[in-house]
């Protein structure tokens, strides 16, 4: 187990300094000047210009650049924020359990709903559950996620006025949030009806964010229970005359979660590149919204420890997903 482990972190080395290659080249390539973007209106001299361009490092060479922000990676630090001063790791951790609030919900949406539906239609292989169950599962992969996103806004808040349109919490409730994690912080506050708005307002972005992960969890769920409900133990076992849920719920799925642990460690990134979109959509105040915020601004150090940050914790995950299959499946570790 101890060489199969080792051989995945070696694959993290690469991965990593592509990801710090990536991060820093790409901010750099979109239009705009920083230095004219922090000054806005105010207009700079030349020789201020000149000064500020020194004084952030923009005068000197590329390549410099990027080994002055490797350096500081390796060493752990990410830079300040241009325009608010504070060191990236704070402004990120401060944000970051608004983030991963919304992608567990998303995710145990996903779940609760995904899982059944690929049992279901591959019980019911070629039937009317089949077909309806992934015709809309193919419906809700192929829908952009801002564009499902205005549509649930237009019919849940707009025509029948039954969710909020943005933010976390009403405006209406005041209470300390040492966690950073609403529904947790809701609970514990002394404010009546904390808890509902909080959970509230998690439905909208909750629905849109789980959607494509829904869908391509259940797709998988369908496609995995198929291949092994044609085995030949599970014939037997119907031969034996074990009850229906016990060889589709327990056999046959515990068999099939290998692919399916894989789409959900592969929707790690789905969720968190989804949640730009949704939190800007929803002015929900995560790091989706942050990063978004960040780039219109050239913020440098804010997008580039943002993606790097953002980046790693999908490798985490991924690396995390394959030690999973060591453990679920011994024989992947011998290969």
């Amino acid at each position: 187990m101890l060489r199969y482990l080792l051989s995945k972190l070696l694959t993290f080395l690469p991965t990593f300094f592509g990801v710090t290659l990536i991060s820093f080249s790409f901010i750099r390539v979109l239009p705009g000047d920083p230095i004219i973007v922090m000054a806005g209106e105010r207009g700079l001299s030349d020789e201020r210009y000149q000064e500020l361009l020194k004084q952030f490092g923009f005068d000197r060479p590329l390549m410099e650049q990027y080994f002055d922000y490797l350096s500081g990676v390796l060493q752990g630090d990410l830079g300040q924020s241009f325009v608010t001063k504070r060191p990236v790791w704070d402004e990120f951790f401060a944000l970051f359990p608004a983030t991963l609030e919304l992608s567990l919900c998303a995710m145990i949406f996903a779940l609760l709903l995904g899982l059944p539906a690929g049992i279901i239609a591959a019980v019911n292989r070629g039937k009317l559950f089949d077909r309806v169950l992934m015709s809309s599962a193919l419906i809700g992969y192929s829908m952009p996620i801002f564009w499902w996103a205005l549509l649930l806004i237009i019919l849940m808040s707009g025509w029948l006025g039954l969710t909020p349109v943005s933010g976390r919490i009403s405006l209406l409730y005041f209470f300390d949030d040492p966690t950073g994690f609403m529904i947790w912080d809701a609970l514990q506050s002394e404010e009546s009806g904390a808890l509902g708005s909080a959970l509230h307002h998690l439905i909208l972005p909750t629905i849109v964010l789980g959607t494509i992960p829904l869908a391509v969890i259940a797709r998988q769920t369908r496609s995995a229970m198929l291949e092994v409900l044609s085995e030949d133990y599970i014939r037997t076992a119907k031969a034996k005359g074990l009850a229906p849920f016990r060889i589709n719920g327990i056999h046959a799925l515990r068999n099939a979660m290998i692919p399916v642990i894989t789409v959900i460690g592969l929707s790690v990134g789905t969720l968190l590149a989804g949640a730009i979109l949704t939190e800007t959509i929803f002015s929900w105040p995560g790091i989706g919204k942050w990063m978004v915020d960040s780039i219109f601004r050239r913020d440098y150090p804010v997008v580039q420890g943002g993606l790097l940050l953002i980046a790693v914790m999908v490798i985490i995950v991924n690396l995390s997903v394959d030690v999973l299959y060591g453990l679920i499946n011994p024989k992947i570790r011998k290969r």
